[in-house]
């Protein structure tokens, strides 16, 4: 993939602490001339992930020219009230028979995210939006694919009235491809500081189906994940 400079353009990334935004800010900072984050607390499963994001941005911060010039953290712990979902409360992790999806599916979560994200980019003047969302390796999530990023795209800009564009550089590859694009980012070290366990484990289970998906794409990608784990089967 080839990165363009983008010269005085600032851009904001949606960084949970994961593997796949961890990978969407360092390509942000790389192409974009100012670059900030924002977290969200939803009361996830996960919650050490909120950690993992602070731990990443200071580290990049240390060890990169390129600095992170901000990371907001934004409370909407209110959203735990309104859906249920094993991401959230203690629920069994498996697919839902109704729905076709794993009960990890939390409805409507992208959509509030990027439509905040959208919100604090209009004040700032931020017209990128960076989103690590990956319709190949989904999950079946339907607020993960392209026809729903764009559609919401199109619905910010006329809601917002401003030149909202949102960036999915990880939108057409699978974890193997994601991993080798972090490698020639040559920030592959800041893996051992993500998130990925849906059990909310640090060491990550190993076992669940975050872990397994995030597993096989190191041993895919013929390279070793630098993650603790309490399982790799």
């Amino acid at each position: 993939m080839k990165i363009t400079h983008r010269k005085n353009e600032a851009a904001l990334v949606v960084l949970s602490g994961g593997q796949d935004s961890t990978t969407c800010l360092v390509w942000a900072l790389k192409k974009f001339q100012l670059v900030s984050a924002i977290t969200f607390n939803y009361k996830q499963r996960h919650g050490v992930e909120i950690d993992c994001a602070k731990k990443i941005v200071d580290i990049i911060n240390l060890t990169s020219e390129k600095k992170v010039n901000d990371h907001q953290i934004v409370d909407i712990s209110f959203f735990s009230d309104l859906v249920q979902s094993a991401m959230i409360q203690e629920t069994e992790i498996t697919y839902n028979t109704e729905t076709s999806l794993p009960t990890t599916f939390v409805p409507g979560r992208n959509i509030i995210f990027l439509t905040i994200a959208a919100a604090v980019a209009y004040q700032k003047r931020i017209k990128h939006l960076i989103a690590g969302v990956c319709q190949e390796d989904y999950s079946g999530y339907p607020d993960c694919r392209d026809a729903t990023i764009k559609s919401l795209q199109a619905t910010l800009k006329l809601g917002l009235d401003y030149d909202i564009i949102i960036h999915t550089p990880l939108m057409w590859k699978n974890k193997s491809e994601t991993i080798k694009l972090m490698q020639k980012l040559g920030r592959i070290d800041l893996y051992k500081y993500t998130h990925t366990c849906y059990e909310g484990k640090r060491p990550a289970c190993g076992k669940c189906f975050a872990c397994e998906l995030r597993l096989r794409g190191f041993k895919e990608a013929g390279l070793i994940d630098p993650l603790e784990y309490e399982n790799t089967r």
